[in-house]
Parts: C-alpha cells; structure tokens; sequence
C-alpha cells in the first residue's frame, strides 16, 4: 500500500549522515531553558518543534540516543554531533530541534518552559550591538562552508 501521508518538511544534522522528513504538521513550537536542554544544545535555551513519533521518518542514517534521564532519551548525529530530538521513552511525540529543520524559523516558538531558570540577561539581548558578517568575515574562501545544504541530497557526503 502506497504511503498516503502529506510530506510537510525535512531536516537532519549539519554534515548531512542523519536526515529525516515530517509527515503531518508540526505542533508546539517552544523554547526550552532547563538545563538539560542547556547543556545538550550548548546553548542557553534549546528550541523545539514537536511531531507525533508515527509522522517522523529516518531518510539517512540513523541517530545516535543518549538517554539524558529515567524519562527520556536525546538524539544527535555520531559524526558532526548535532543535536536533533528529545524524546520522552513512554511518549508519542519527538521534540525535534528546530534549528535542524531545513527551514528553522518556519514555527516560530509559541510558549517558553522552564522561564524561571531563564538568565536574567535575556531579556536584553535584542538591545547588543549587532555585528553583520560582512564587518569581521573578510576571507569568503576560509568560512566557505562545509555543511549539508537545507534540502535533501542523493547522497552523502
């Protein structure tokens, strides 16, 4: 039988060994700033978009699991080590990171958990001075880029 499910969008990690696509819309875009989230996105937040487990299928390679508590499990690529889901182990939903979606600022966050372990200096960021890439990347050829484009490929690498 014919998979009928409506393609929504695609991901994967930044060297391109894990990718995946979503089948059914995406839900619950939010940020998280527990410490958990902290230390395995390195981040001070980690923001996630959520999809049912039935919705989510592995397209390349498979990710490695760390189980982070009793409760759930986090997936990352083994080769780059980009973080790409939270994954309670008796639920049916994946928090996949929104920054490996191929189109990352397509759910923007609706909801922050965990506020009170947010740094109080947050709030102020959008008030820093801004430093385009143009004022301090003078040399193209030394920050060319050697991650996997935002779309699907044939192959990899």
């Amino acid at each position: 039988m014919a998979d009928e499910r409506r393609y929504v969008t695609s991901g994967g990690c930044q060297c391109g060994a894990v990718r995946y696509a979503v089948y059914g819309e995406p839900f619950e875009p939010s940020i998280c700033w527990c410490r958990m989230c902290q230390k395995a996105t390195g981040g001070l937040f980690g923001a996630f978009v959520d999809v049912k487990d039935d919705d989510l299928v592995w397209t390349r390679g498979e990710p490695s699991r760390f189980r982070s508590s009793e409760a759930a499990e986090r997936g990352f690529c083994s080769a780059c080590g980009t973080p790409l889901f939270y994954h309670y182990r008796s639920g049916h939903r994946y928090a996949m990171t929104a920054g490996s979606f191929d189109e990352p600022t397509r759910w923007p966050p609706e909801r922050q958990l965990v506020p009170e372990n947010r740094p109080a200096f947050a709030a102020e960021l959008v008030r820093l001075e801004e430093v385009p890439t143009s004022s301090w990347q003078n040399d193209p050829e030394a920050f060319a880029s050697r991650q996997h484009p935002d779309h699907d490929t044939k192959r990899w690498p």
